[in-house]
This record gives C-alpha cells, sequence and structure tokens, in this order.
C-alpha cells in the first residue's frame, strides 16, 4: 500500500478483514486504487487502470470507504473512474440492504472532505436511509459544499413558505431571513429578498452578492470597424479622474455614476448615451484587508476587458450574447489595500432591435459565491473631482 494516503491505507487495511468469498484481495484493491490515482488529467494511465477496473467493481461494500477517500485525493477524470467504480458497488449491493450506512453518513457529513465525494456517499445514503434527508439538509446552511448548502437553504425557503401559508409572520421572517444570511445562489437570494421586502424588511441584496454599483466611467473612444477592442485608449496606461482625453465625440471625462438596479446593473445607454461602434470604461477601487484570491464575476453582452491592479486578468470579445448575473468567472488576487480594477466594455455596430444592450454588473465572491465586501470606501482621490 505504498504511496496510498495515510487515511486512504488505513481504510484499505479494516477493508481487507472484511473480504470474502467472492470478494478479491485487499492487495488487489490498493493497486486498483493506485492506478486509479495514476490516471493524469489528460488520461494518460487509462490503458493501466482499464483491467483492474473490471476486478474493482466486484470489492464487496467495504470498499466503499477506501473508493471515496480514492476520490478525495483524485483529479476531475480520475475522479469519475472512482464513481464509476463506487456505483458499480453500491448498485449491486442495495437490495440486500448491505450498503454501510454509518459510514456513508458520517463521510457525507465529514467537511474536510471533497464536496463531490461527499455528495456521491449523500446520494447513495439516501437510498438505503429513507430519514437522511430530513435528519441532515437542516445542518448543511453553512455547508461549504455549495449542493449541500443548496438544500439547505431550500429547506428552510419551504418552511418559510409553510409559515407564511399560515399567517405565521414572526416565523416567516425569521426563517427567510436565515435564509437570505445563508443563501449563496441568487436565484434563491433573489426569492428569499422578494419575501421579506413583502414581509416589511429591508434587507440589502447587494451587499448580500457583493455586488459594485457605483463606477467611474468614460468614453465613448472609437471601437467603429472593431478597431477599438485591441486599442489601447489613455485609461489602459493611467488611471487619472480629473484628466479629459479626446473621444469619438469630443472631449471626455471620468463621471461618477451608480445604479439602483437589484442587481447593480449598469445601462450605459441610459448613463452616458446611446452610442454604436464604442469603446467606454468603468474604474473602481475595492479596499482589501488583506491578500486574498476572490472571483470577479461578470455580466454583460458585449466585448470586454478586465484588468486588476494594472495587470490582465481576463478579456472576452463576443457580442450580444445572453446577459446574466455571474455570465463570467474570473479568478484574481486581490492585496491588502486599495485594489484598481479596469472594466473594459466595447459595442459594435449592429443595427438590429436586439443588438442594442450596452450594459454591464459585477460582484466580488469567493469560489463559493459568498460575497467579498470591501473594508472602506476607496479613498482615492476618487471622491475629490467635482461633477458637472
Amino acid at each position: 500500500m505504498r504511496g496510498l494516503p495515510t487515511k486512504l491505507a488505513h481504510l484499505l487495511l479494516i477493508c481487507a478483514s472484511c473480504v470474502s468469498g467472492g470478494g478479491v484481495s485487499a492487495s488487489d484493491l490498493a493497486a486498483s486504487i493506485n492506478a486509479l490515482l495514476a490516471i493524469d488529467k489528460e488520461g494518460k494511465g487509462h490503458d493501466d487502470a482499464a483491467p483492474l477496473l473490471r476486478s474493482l467493481v466486484q470489492q464487496p461494500p467495504s470498499a466503499l470507504l477506501p473508493l471515496l477517500q480514492g476520490m478525495d485525493q483524485a483529479n476531475p477524470l480520475a475522479a469519475n473512474w472512482f464513481r464509476g467504480a463506487f456505483e458499480s458497488i453500491a448498485a449491486r449491493n442495495l437490495e440486500n440492504e448491505s450498503l454501510p450506512q454509518q459510514e456513508l453518513e458520517a463521510f457525507a457529513l465529514d467537511r474536510s472532505h471533497s464536496a463531490d465525494a461527499r455528495q456521491l456517499a449523500f446520494d447513495w445514503l439516501v437510498k438505503v436511509d429513507a430519514t437522511a434527508a430530513d435528519r441532515l439538509v437542516p445542518g448543511m446552511i453553512d455547508d461549504p459544499s455549495t449542493e449541500f448548502r443548496r438544500a439547505g437553504v431550500q429547506q428552510l425557503l419551504d418552511d418559510a413558505a409553510k409559515a407564511n401559508e399560515a399567517k405565521n409572520a414572526d416565523d416567516s421572517k425569521r426563517l427567510y431571513g436565515q435564509a437570505f444570511r445563508a443563501a449563496l445562489d441568487p436565484d434563491q437570494l433573489d426569492l428569499a429578498f422578494d419575501k421579506l421586502t413583502e414581509l416589511g424588511e429591508q434587507p440589502d441584496l447587494k451587499k448580500q452578492l457583493g455586488l459594485l454599483s457605483s463606477w467611474w466611467l468614460i468614453g465613448p473612444f472609437d471601437h467603429r470597424g472593431g478597431i477599438g477592442f485591441n486599442a489601447a485608449y489613455p485609461p489602459e496606461t493611467e488611471i487619472e479622474l480629473q484628466k479629459k482625453y479626446a473621444g469619438t465625440e469630443g472631449e471626455v471625462s471620468w463621471v461618477e455614476k451608480s445604479t439602483d438596479h437589484r442587481h447593480a446593473l449598469l445601462d450605459l445607454n441610459n448613463l452616458l448615451g446611446p452610442h454604436k461602434g464604442a469603446v467606454v470604461y468603468a474604474y473602481q477601487e475595492f479596499e482589501s484587508d488583506r491578500d486574498q484570491p476572490v472571483e470577479i464575476r461578470l455580466g454583460t453582452p458585449n466585448g470586454w476587458k478586465l484588468w486588476v491592479n494594472g495587470e490582465p486578468a481576463f478579456a472576452h470579445e463576443e457580442y450580444h450574447q445572453t446577459s446574466r448575473l455571474d455570465q463570467y468567472r474570473t479568478p484574481v488576487m486581490l492585496k491588502a489595500g486599495t485594489n484598481r480594477i479596469l472594466l473594459k466594455l466595447c459595442q459594435n455596430e449592429q443595427t438590429q432591435d436586439w443588438a442594442q444592450r450596452f450594459e454591464f454588473q459585477i460582484r466580488v465572491c469567493d469560489g463559493s459565491g459568498t460575497a467579498v465586501l470591501p473594508v472602506a470606501p476607496p479613498a482615492s482621490d476618487a471622491a475629490k473631482v467635482t461633477q458637472k
């Protein structure tokens, strides 16, 4: 069992005492798991693993926990092999109710395991324990697994709806409030927000999502004939909020604009006027209390480029696609202190009714969707600019 993680090797030793009759040996199980772990993300190792998989799926139910532990260590491609072996063994033993329920439940509840392996354990647990979902889901509202957390929040929303139907306003507010504070998915947050608003509460949806609703804007610059996407206009080399520059329709200057849209959508047609063949830049400063990885999540139907602290983060040139919250997810590293976020938006020259949207929305969150909020309002020269 050399090379296996310590916890996995320990489980294989336990499994060895349970192998009998039609099963294969614990050494074969270890060899099979090692072969699956050796499959790299490009598929190298597939040929060595394939013959061993045929014997692996003949293992008894005691092999299920080692397979879950192996899935913890595996890359996404290899994890699919572990999943297939697990499900083959579990399905073969489902009817005789010999699945290890207590072990599956303990694994599903252990937040140190990977989300996919925990979900697999939970999915098979509920097949043999009809009480599992009702017992376990209510405790998942703060789970790091987005799937488990969503299920926990959904239970709160369902209970809140029942309280609302029963005219129990206090319980309904309490439950919708818990759901609003725990939810990560925008659709659940929207539902809880609407219900709380109907009940007279004033939840802050933008803050809960980490939406940035106030930006400095400048434009239009020239994008006729598609030239603007790769052209470097002044904001790409300097951020001087008091300066003016030559635009396509005369001199342009930075203006601060905000939105009251529930998802902080900024409609540039309304804020700056309708422009075709145009580039507009949006600038924001974000104060972080520490160095930290975040995701900048963007929704827009337009072409765009993003910089953080002067470094290119991502670019995408496509026009008039469906725009939605979290349409694009860009991982970036914030530094402690002031972070400069610059977005370039490009609108082409199509004249069809469906090609007129020129807009964007941005939120900052961690990989799970939990909002990452600035620690203080930006302390840059932005506050000193006199608006006209």
